[in-house]
């Protein structure tokens, strides 16, 4: 066998490894990672491979059935945990310029932020509606499938590392006051207003098995489809676009379209020149 046939027996074996690990990842606890995008669950379990010190990806079905606190080490592994607050602060203000107005029409307001990760994204949102006078009249939902991250989302605690950063974002997404105003510092700790944290419902939500949440005037899942293979994809944009009520509207990721997909004739872009806002059409 030349060196080119056994590497690609080698891959062959490892798909088939890793093919075996997330059956039993599924059967053992419900959560179902076969529909995500190849190259970015490969990565991951290699990373995962490595920290365990195993040798092959089968070596981990005996942790996965034997060891919860593995499994809680993987799901980690699985999580999207990339998040900052007012992440893309261009699109934030796109947000708070062109939805948030339109938003302000409606006598009560319900919004889902889906995979929230670990919340700060969803708290920038909610001083946003606040500044704008709508978050008494809004109903924020944000749900993920860790539920680590969503702990850490309810607790509205972070580390004050990274506020400089989220401050700059904060001004440049049209924030009016200054970001401090909403939280207080116990040691390096930020730790938001109840005003703020009260507004919202955090929830375990799964796009392989979950449904829709009903007549929302704004969801936003952003940088999480891209993580998907186009099965699961298709099936979390179904779920997206029956949530959004006839006008609502619906925020990506700036990475993210719905260019090529099966609900892209539902909605119409808010900007011709932006490819993540968009409003459901009538019909």
């Amino acid at each position: 066998m030349d060196s080119d046939s056994a590497l690609l027996l080698s891959a062959e074996i490892e798909q088939l490894e890793i093919d075996l690990f997330l059956d039993a990842v599924y059967k053992q606890y419900g959560y179902d990672f076969r529909h995500y995008a190849k190259p970015s669950l490969h990565r991951r379990i290699l990373n995962c491979l490595a920290r365990e010190k195993k040798q092959h990806v089968s070596d981990l079905i005996p942790c996965i059935l034997h060891d919860e606190f593995f499994f809680d080490r993987f799901l980690q592994d699985m999580s999207v945990t990339v998040t900052s607050m007012f992440r893309d602060p261009e699109l934030f203000r796109l947000l708070k310029e062109l939805v948030i107005p339109k938003l302000s029409t409606y006598s009560s307001i319900n919004i889902w932020h889906a995979g929230c990760a670990t919340g700060e994204e969803v708290y920038s949102l909610a001083i946003l509606l606040d500044e704008a006078g709508l978050l008494d009249r809004c109903r924020i939902y944000a749900t993920d499938y860790n539920n680590d991250s969503l702990k850490l989302a309810r607790s509205a605690i972070y580390s004050l590392s990274h506020f400089d950063e989220y401050q700059r974002n904060y001004i440049l997404s049209g924030g009016e006051r200054r970001l401090a105003d909403y939280y207080r510092t116990n040691n390096k700790s930020a730790i938001f207003s109840p005003a703020l944290r009260d507004k919202i419902i955090f929830a375990h939500h799964n796009f392989m098995k979950d449904g829709a949440f009903a007549q929302m005037h704004l969801v936003l899942c952003r940088n999480v489809l891209i993580y998907f293979d186009s099965y699961l994809k298709e099936r979390a944009l179904k779920v997206l676009q029956e949530s959004i009520i006839p006008r609502g509207f619906f925020m990506l990721g700036d990475r993210e379209s719905l260019d090529c997909t099966t609900e892209s004739d539902a909605f119409e872009r808010v900007l011709q020149d932006v490819n993540s806002i968009y409003r459901k059409k009538l019909f």
